[in-house]
Order: structure tokens, then C-alpha cells, then sequence
């Protein structure tokens, strides 16, 4: 797939189901991942895989921090298992005279980007997703961030299992101003 073509047809799908990249195709996805933008070279990410036995894992996990915060027990339970694959992306910053913390979670932010533009030029699909349990304090603890650690993402990935709808059309005039 030509670049421009990725940049320009990608779509996030919600419905997604196996296959997913594994092995090389995989590998490839990470390593997308890791070529962020990266000022100072620090690194200020790290991925968590869960698949398999680990999406069980990751259920009992958003149960617990559903039960804690008073949240959809039931529908907390369910979501990880929306796509057979996960990577769960972490900003992980480092002090840094000249590189502020905003800017490397901003770095983190790309890898989840760059991952999701590699898995969908080898012909997968997936959706970046947040929301509370991207936020809590429970996920957090239950995968062993640090304090200065936050979740930027959960990349799901598989095969749509929905048609591509086309991609929306905006208009760049309503988006960029001249100086």
C-alpha cells in the first residue's frame, strides 16, 4: 500500500475479530511503534501484548476497577474481548532538562498512531481506545505502571468484520490558517 493511499483511506473499525498479526506482521506493528517522533531519544513508552489467556486477564482487571468506581461491572468485563489482539501503549516520561513531560507522552501517542498505520498496510484493522479505563487508578495498579506512567491507549487489533464506510471528507480550508 502506498503511503499517501494509508494516510489518506485509514479508518478505525470497531468491529474487529480473528485473524490478527502475529509473528512478523506483528513484530512489525512494534516496530512501527517505536520509530515515533522521539525528541531527546528517550524512549518515553513502553507496549503491553495481551492476547489469548492474557484478554481473560485483562477482563479481571477492568471488573475490578468497574467494581471500585462504581462502573458497568458487566460491560467493563466484556471489552477487552472487542478484537482478539491488544496492545496496551504506556506513556512511560523520563526527567529531562529539555524535553517536557507533554512532548513525551505526545511521543507515546504516535507510537499507538504508527502501530495502528503498520497493522493497517499489511491488511488489518483496529481502533485506538480509551475512555475509564484508560484512566484509573486500579488498571493502573493492577498492571504495574509507576506513578509518573499513564495509559495513551488501548490499540485493538484484528480483521473488520465491517464493510469500510467512506472515510469522512473535511475540508483543510476550515483547519489551517495562514500567518
Amino acid at each position: 500500500m502506498k503511503a499517501l493511499d494509508l494516510l489518506l483511506n485509514r479508518y478505525s473499525c470497531a468491529r474487529l475479530a480473528a485473524p490478527a498479526p502475529e509473528g512478523a506482521e506483528l513484530e512489525v506493528i512494534w516496530k512501527a511503534g517505536l520509530r515515533a517522533p522521539d525528541h531527546g531519544g528517550l524512549t518515553p513508552w513502553r507496549f503491553i501484548h495481551v492476547s489469548g489467556e492474557g484478554l481473560s486477564s485483562l477482563s479481571s482487571i477492568f471488573a475490578k476497577a468497574a467494581e471500585a468506581e462504581e462502573g458497568d461491572h458487566e460491560k467493563a468485563k466484556a471489552m477487552p474481548f472487542r478484537a482478539p489482539l491488544i496492545t496496551i501503549v504506556i506513556a512511560s516520561p523520563k526527567v529531562h532538562s529539555k524535553v517536557p513531560e507533554i512532548e513525551q507522552v505526545l511521543s507515546a501517542g504516535c507510537a499507538v498512531h504508527a502501530m495502528q498505520m503498520a497493522a493497517f498496510a499489511q491488511g488489518y484493522n483496529g481502533i485506538w481506545r480509551t475512555g475509564p479505563m484508560a484512566y484509573s487508578p486500579v488498571v493502573n495498579q493492577q498492571l504495574g505502571l509507576s506513578e509518573t506512567e499513564s495509559i495513551v491507549g488501548y490499540l485493538y487489533l484484528g480483521s473488520a468484520q465491517t464493510k469500510a464506510n467512506k472515510p469522512r471528507e473535511l475540508d483543510f480550508k476550515d483547519y489551517v490558517s495562514w500567518l
